[in-house]
């Protein structure tokens, strides 16, 4: 859908906002919750996290605006250099957007982008939120990279599919409507 390098970009960035959001939420709410509640005495989530002092982040507790924050100059970096290139590519392998339906070619880019970005920010979130306190072992930080893969990669594949790229795609048509428009005349 984007046309050029600031458009893809934009769309990056837009993807980049909301996924790091949906994950920074799923990981402190829907994964780690009850433990953090149960750990800290609290009925709430960020009741647990204000009493901590934040999320355990470089084997220190930061704010979770710094947490995205620093989640998000990561992915976009990742995705701009190695997630969108590569999942065209092998969008590309498996069909000709020429030839395919749109929207089973942009599935396709879809699901490369999850198979590609779901490992490698696992593997980054693995160094990020590694018990440090505990010393460090290159197995405990292989297992709890495995572990993320296996956690994230359904929750993945289903929001990009199903909700973070349908909308991305809403908000990048409503943004650049005039280019879209002047494109499907000529």
């Amino acid at each position: 859908m984007p046309q050029n390098q600031f458009q893809r970009i934009v769309f990056a960035f837009i993807t980049v906002v909301i996924t790091v959001h949906a994950y920074v939420f799923y990981s402190l709410y829907v994964i780690n919750g009850n433990v953090l509640m149960q750990i800290n005495g609290t009925n709430s989530v960020i009741a647990a996290l204000n009493k901590q002092g934040g999320v355990n982040m470089f084997g220190t507790y930061l704010p979770i605006w710094a947490c995205i924050l620093i989640e998000f100059c990561l992915a976009f970096a990742l995705e701009n250099v190695m997630g969108s290139p590569l999942s065209f590519k092998l969008a590309c392998k498996v069909f000709n957007p020429s030839e395919n339906h749109p929207m089973m070619f942009e599935t396709a880019i879809i699901c490369a982008t999850v198979g590609i970005m779901c490992p490698a920010m696992s593997f980054i979130a693995a160094w990020l939120y590694y018990p440090y306190y505990a010393g460090f072992n290159i197995f405990t930080l292989l297992a709890n990279w495995l572990k993320l893969v296996c956690l994230n990669f359904p929750f993945a594949y289903f929001t990009q599919l199903f909700f973070i790229q349908p909308a991305v795609r809403v908000i990048f048509k409503a943004l650049f409507r005039k280019d879209i428009e002047a494109r499907k005349q000529h």
